[in-house]
C-alpha cells in the first residue's frame, strides 16, 4: 500500500504547488494575513468569502446598497458588470477606501473588458480564437486582457472558459468556448491563463467540471449531463486537469446535475461535496480558490433559497460564493450550520486565510488608487492590433471550387448582403475594390426572386451573411425565407462569407466556395475583403463540427506562390511519381517507420504531397499531410544556419572570426580560437556529441535524479525536458561547461558534431540579442507564413497535430510527444542550435523554396542570391559540406553508395535528421524534396529506414519522373 501511496502523494504535492505564486506563505505574507484576520469579527470572516454584484451604471441607490454591505459586513470582494471605465475606476477607488479589508475586485471579462464596459473595444469571442492556428496569439490576447485588468484595479478575471462545446445546441457556452477539441481547448485555455497571470491577474478556469455538452441554460434551469465518469475523465475534465498542471489561480464551479458524480436529485455540482471536495480537491488535487458560479442563477436558486445555497456551497468545499444575494441571511444560515456541526469555524478560518493570502499576492497589501488619466485610451491601446491579427489568422476557407473567386479576379461583381439594409464595411470595400453592385436582404426588404433574377448577368457574386443570432435557438433568428434565399444563392460563381457563429454554416450546405469569418465587426469585414483581394491567405481551421460535411479541423490553406499542379504541368511523369507510393508503403509495412509525409515541388509548384501510414506504431491515428514532425538535425539548417546567414549578410558576423570574438564565456579555453567557418563546416575538432543526460540520471534505473529535476515548473526549474519533468535553471551553465571541457580534435578534420551548432545557436543569440527561436520566427517563419514551424510546439498547437517520437526508457521514461527527441536539446529547454525545431512539410517547403529562388519568395527578399550561393556551395577541401548545409558527395557519380541519391546535381544542398527526416534542394532542376517520418517510434533502435534506403530511393524516383 505504501508503494502505491507515495507516487500519488508526490503528484498531489506537485499539483498543490502549481498556483503557488498566489498562495505562497512567505513570512511577509503570513504576517499580513495574521494582521488582517485578527481584525475580522466572526460575521466578517464569513462575509470575506462572498463576492457581491457591482455596476457603475445603476445610479446612487445601487452604490448605496454596495456601500452598506462593504461597511457593515466587510465583504470579500466585488464582481463588476456593466458600466463605464472611468465611473467603475472611481467607484473602485471609493469602495476600496471604505473597506476595512481590501476588496478582491473581479470581472467576468471573457473577451476583455469591452464585454462589460462601454467605451472599451471588445476582443473576439473564444470560438473565433479557436480557429487561429497559433496558440501564442492567445497568450498575447491574455496578456492584453491582464493589462486591462491591472489598469482597472481588477485582481481576478473569471476567464478562460475551458468548457468543450461538443453540443451545437448549447445555449450558454457555444461561442464562448475555444471549440470541441479537448486538446485545443486545453492548450488555448492555458495560454490565455498564462497571459493574464504573467501580468499578475488571477485567471479562473470555468465552468468545472464542464458545461459544454448541455442544451439547457443554467441561468434559467439546472442542466443534466448523463455521462459516465469515464466519459467525463476522457473529455470534459481534460482541460481542467491541464490548467491545474499549468498553475491556474482559481476555478469556477458550474451549476450542473451530473449523476455520475453525485446522484442527489436537483443538487448542482456547485453544491456537491462529491464534486468540489471529492473530484476537484481530492482526485484532481486542486487547492487553489474555488468560486461558485453566480448563486442567483436559476440552476441553483430554483431548488435552494439564497442562504441555503451559501451554506451548501461552503459545505461542498468552495472558498468564495459569487453573488449569494441575501448577505445577512446567508451569514445567519452559515452560523446556524456551524452551530449544528455541519460546518466548523476551523474550516471557515482556513478559507478566509487562504483568500487573504491570495489578496496579498494579488497586490492588495499595497493598494493604490486608480489613475483615470487617459484611462480609456490605455484600455484600448492594444485591442485593435490584436483584433486585426486574430481576424487575419482565423478566417477559414472551407470550400474553393472556383479558383477565380479567391482571389477574386472577376470584372462584373455583385454583392448580396443578408441581414443588412445598407452598406457596411465589407460592402463598401467591394464597391471600392471591384465597383460591385450592391443588393440587400433583410426581413423588411426580402424580394428574393427579383434579386436572383438580377444576379444572372454577373461574373461573380459575393454573399455576406451578417447580423444573425449568436445562439442556435430559432435558427439563429434566420427566417425560412432567409434560409431558402441563402441556399439558392450558392452557385459556382458565388463565394459566401459567413460573419458570425460558425454553427450557422449549416445553412450554406450547398456552397461551392465558402469562408467562415466568426465575427461581424469592421476589422473582420476588412480582413475578409483583404482575403478576397489576395492580400492575405486563409489560415484558420474550423473549431467545431457543423455537420457531416463541415467538420472540426477543416480549413483549406492555399498560397498563390506555391500552388499544387499536375506533374505534367512541370514536365514530370505521374506514373513514375507513383513509385513513391510503393516505396513508402513498403517501408511502412517492413517497419521502417510508422508513417511518413513526402513533398515534391518543381518550378515553385507542388507536384506531390502525400501522407502514408500512421502517427505511431499503435496504428490508431492515420498520418496527415499537415502533421507536425520533430525535424531533429534539419534544425541546423532551418533555424541556425539561416540565422547565421542573415547576420552574416548584415555584416554583424564574420566567418573569419572565432567563437571567442562572439562568446566571452569561451575565452580562456581551447574553444575560443575556433573559426566560425570551421564550425559551420564541422571541421573545428569538436566531439560529435556529449550525452549530457547521463550525468543527471540514476546509473542503475536510468531515471532522472530528483536533485536536478522537478515534476513542476517553478522559479528554480524553468527548463521543460518532458511532461512533468523540469530541469534546474543553473544546469544550463553546466551544459556549456561540459562542452568547453570536452576534447578537441585536430582542426581541419571533418567530424560531424552537434556541439558545432550549439555554439552557432548561441552566437546567433548573442549577436542578435534575441533567443534563437524568436529570431528565426521573427525573420523567417512569420514572414513566410510558416505557421507550424516552431520550437516548443506544445505552446503553439494542439498535441494531436504533433507526431510522437520515441517511447524513451533511458532518461525521461515516457513517450516523447511534442517535446524535442534529442536529449541535449531537451536539457536546453527545447531550443538549441542543433535540434528542437518542429514543422509540417508544407511550411518547411516554403523556407527552402525561398532559398531555391535565391533568397526571395512572394515578393519578399530575405537574402541576396550571393549569400545563398556562398553558403550552399562546397566550402571544404576535406569533406562534402557547405557552410551549415550538407551536400552530395563530390565523387557521387562514381560511388557505389551515392549520397543522397545517384541523380542529384552537385548544386544540391540540404540535410537529414535522426528522427527520420530530410530536406534536399536541387537548383539545377528547380526541385525541393522533403521527407518527414518518425522512424524512432517506438524506439530509436530501428535502422530499417537507412537499411532500405527509403529516403534515397524516393529521391531517385523523383529524378526518374522528370521527362528528359
Amino acid at each position: 500500500m505504501k508503494k502505491l501511496l507515495l507516487p500519488i502523494l508526490i503528484l498531489m504535492l506537485g499539483m498543490m504547488t502549481q498556483a503557488q505564486s498566489f498562495y505562497e506563505k512567505t513570512p511577509e505574507a503570513a504576517r499580513w494575513v495574521r494582521k488582517k484576520f485578527r481584525k475580522l469579527s466572526k460575521d466578517q470572516r464569513i462575509a470575506q468569502l462572498m463576492i457581491i454584484r457591482a455596476h457603475s451604471n445603476l445610479g446612487p441607490d445601487h452604490v448605496a446598497q454596495v456601500t452598506e454591505l462593504i461597511k457593515k459586513y466587510n465583504i470579500g470582494g466585488l464582481c463588476f458588470f456593466q458600466g463605464g471605465p472611468v465611473r467603475q475606476a472611481l467607484l473602485t477607488n471609493y469602495y476600496q477606501s471604505i473597506a476595512k479589508t481590501p476588496l478582491m475586485i473581479a470581472i467576468d471579462g471573457e473577451w476583455g473588458l469591452g464585454m462589460r464596459l462601454d467605451s472599451v473595444t471588445s476582443f473576439p469571442r473564444q470560438l473565433m480564437m479557436g480557429a487561429v492556428p497559433d496558440a501564442q496569439l492567445i497568450y498575447r490576447f491574455g496578456n492584453a486582457v491582464g493589462e486591462q485588468c491591472k489598469r482597472m484595479g481588477i485582481q481576478v478575471n473569471y476567464a478562460p472558459v475551458v468548457d468543450i462545446n461538443n453540443n451545437p445546441q448549447n445555449p450558454v457556452i457555444n461561442d464562448r468556448s475555444f471549440g470541441e477539441d479537448k486538446y485545443k481547448v486545453a492548450l488555448y485555455g492555458v495560454q490565455y491563463m498564462k497571459g493574464m497571470q504573467d501580468k499578475g491577474v488571477m485567471a479562473c478556469a470555468k465552468h468545472f467540471p464542464g458545461h459544454g455538452d448541455v442544451a439547457v441554460d443554467s441561468h434559467k434551469d439546472l442542466p443534466v449531463i448523463n455521462k459516465t465518469k469515464a466519459q467525463l475523465d476522457e473529455l470534459e475534465l481534460y482541460p481542467f486537469r491541464e490548467l491545474i498542471k499549468a498553475g491556474v489561480g482559481s476555478m469556477m464551479i458550474a451549476h450542473l446535475s451530473i449523476p455520475a458524480i453525485d446522484t442527489t436529485p436537483n443538487l448542482p455540482t456547485s453544491l456537491s461535496v462529491k464534486n468540489v471536495t471529492g473530484l476537484l480537491r481530492q482526485e484532481l488535487g486542486y487547492q487553489g480558490i474555488s468560486f461558485t458560479d453566480a448563486l442567483e442563477m436559476q440552476g441553483v436558486a430554483k431548488f435552494f433559497p439564497k442562504g441555503d445555497a451559501s451554506v451548501l456551497s461552503l459545505i461542498a468545499g468552495n472558498d468564495m460564493l459569487c453573488l449569494p444575494g441575501d448577505i445577512p441571511g446567508s451569514i445567519a444560515k452559515v452560523k446556524e450550520a456551524i452551530k449544528a456541526g455541519k460546518l466548523s469555524w476551523e474550516t471557515i478560518n482556513a478559507r478566509v486565510k487562504k483568500v487573504l493570502l491570495a489578496k496579498y499576492h494579488l497586490g492588495l497589501n499595497h493598494l493604490s488608487a486608480i489613475d483615470t488619466t487617459h484611462l480609456v485610451d490605455e484600455l484600448n491601446q492594444q485591442t485593435n492590433q490584436l483584433r486585426q491579427e486574430i481576424a487575419t489568422n482565423a478566417l477559414t476557407l472551407l470550400r474553393r471550387n472556383n479558383t477565380t473567386l479567391l482571389p477574386l479576379h472577376a470584372t462584373k461583381v455583385a454583392y448580396v448582403g443578408i441581414g443588412i439594409a445598407k452598406p457596411n464595411v465589407f460592402a463598401a470595400r467591394l464597391q471600392q475594390d471591384y465597383h460591385a453592385n450592391l443588393f440587400f436582404f433583410d426581413e423588411k426588404n426580402n424580394n428574393t426572386a427579383d434579386i436572383l433574377q438580377q444576379l444572372s448577368g454577373y461574373d461573380a457574386v459575393v454573399m455576406g451573411l451578417h447580423n444573425y443570432g449568436r445562439v442556435p435557438a430559432n435558427d439563429f433568428g434566420l427566417s425560412a425565407t432567409a434560409r431558402d434565399f441563402i441556399s439558392r444563392l450558392q452557385q459556382s460563381n458565388t463565394i459566401s462569407f459567413v460573419f458570425g457563429n460558425p454553427y450557422a454554416l449549416k445553412y450554406t450546405a450547398n456552397a461551392q466556395n465558402l469562408v467562415a469569418c466568426y465575427e461581424n465587426d469592421d476589422i473582420t469585414q476588412n480582413a475578409a475583403a483583404d482575403l478576397l483581394q489576395g492580400k492575405i491567405q486563409a489560415k484558420g481551421e474550423l473549431p467545431v463540427t457543423v455537420d457531416s460535411q463541415l467538420k472540426f479541423g477543416d480549413g483549406i490553406v492555399y498560397h498563390n506562390y506555391f500552388p499544387q499542379v499536375s506533374p505534367a504541368a512541370v514536365g514530370m511523369r505521374q506514373d513514375a511519381l507513383d513509385r513513391i507510393d510503393r516505396i513508402a508503403t513498403d517501408a511502412i509495412e517492413k517497419g521502417a517507420a510508422p508513417g511518413c509525409v513526402v513533398l515534391v515541388a518543381k518550378d515553385g509548384k507542388l507536384v506531390y504531397y502525400k501522407a502514408f501510414g500512421y502517427t505511431s506504431s499503435d496504428k490508431q491515428t492515420p498520418m496527415r499531410t499537415e502533421d507536425v514532425f520533430d525535424l531533429a538535425s534539419v534544425t541546423k539548417i532551418s533555424a541556425t544556419t539561416v540565422s547565421i546567414m542573415k547576420l552574416y549578410e548584415e555584416g554583424k558576423i564574420s566567418l573569419d572570426k572565432t567563437l571567442g570574438d562572439y562568446l566571452p564565456w569561451t575565452r580562456g579555453t581551447n574553444k575560443a580560437g575556433l573559426k566560425l567557418s570551421d564550425v559551420l563546416l564541422h571541421q573545428a575538432g569538436l566531439v560529435p556529441f556529449i550525452p549530457f543526460y547521463r550525468e543527471v540520471i540514476d546509473t542503475v534505473t536510468g531515471k532522472p535524479l530528483p536533485q536536478y529535476f522537478s515534476i513542476i515548473k517553478d522559479a528554480l526549474h524553468q527548463y521543460r525536458v518532458a511532461e512533468n519533468l523540469f530541469l534546474r535553471n543553473d544546469w544550463e551553465d553546466t551544459l556549456y561547461h561540459r562542452i568547453l571541457q570536452s576534447k578537441l580534435g585536430a582542426p581541419g578534420t571533418y567530424v560531424y558534431s552537434d556541439n558545432d551548432f550549439i555554439f552557432l545557436g548561441k552566437i546567433a543569440e548573442a549577436v542578435s540579442g534575441m533567443p534563437l527561436d524568436q529570431y528565426a520566427r521573427t525573420h523567417f517563419y512569420l514572414p513566410l507564413q510558416m505557421n507550424s514551424t516552431t520550437f516548443k510546439p506544445r505552446e503553439r498547437m494542439p498535441l494531436q497535430v504533433i507526431v510522437p517520437t520515441e517511447e524513451e526508457h533511458h532518461f525521461r521514461m515516457q513517450l516523447i510527444h511534442g517535446d524535442v527527441h534529442d536529449e541535449g536539446a531537451a536539457m536546453f529547454g527545447g531550443v538549441a542550435g542543433h535540434a528542437g525545431l518542429f514543422s509540417n512539410a508544407y511550411d518547411l517547403a516554403q523556407l527552402y523554396q525561398m532559398l531555391l529562388n535565391g533568397g526571395e519568395l512572394n515578393g519578399t527578399r530575405f537574402f541576396q542570391k550571393t549569400t545563398v550561393d556562398h553558403f550552399t556551395a562546397y566550402n571544404s577541401t576535406v569533406s562534402r559540406r557547405g557552410l551549415g548545409f550538407d551536400k552530395p558527395e563530390k565523387d557521387n557519380a562514381t560511388r557505389k553508395d551515392p549520397y543522397p541519391s545517384a541523380s542529384v546535381s552537385p548544386a544540391t544542398f540540404g540535410h537529414t535528421g535522426f528522427t527520420g527526416t530530410c530536406v534536399w534542394v536541387d537548383p539545377k532542376y528547380n526541385l525541393v524534396y522533403i521527407f518527414l517520418s518518425n522512424r524512432v517510434n517506438p524506439t530509436r533502435n530501428n535502422n530499417k529506414l537507412s537499411q532500405l534506403n527509403v529516403r534515397s530511393n524516393i529521391q531517385e524516383a523523383i529524378y526518374q519522373a522528370m521527362i528528359q
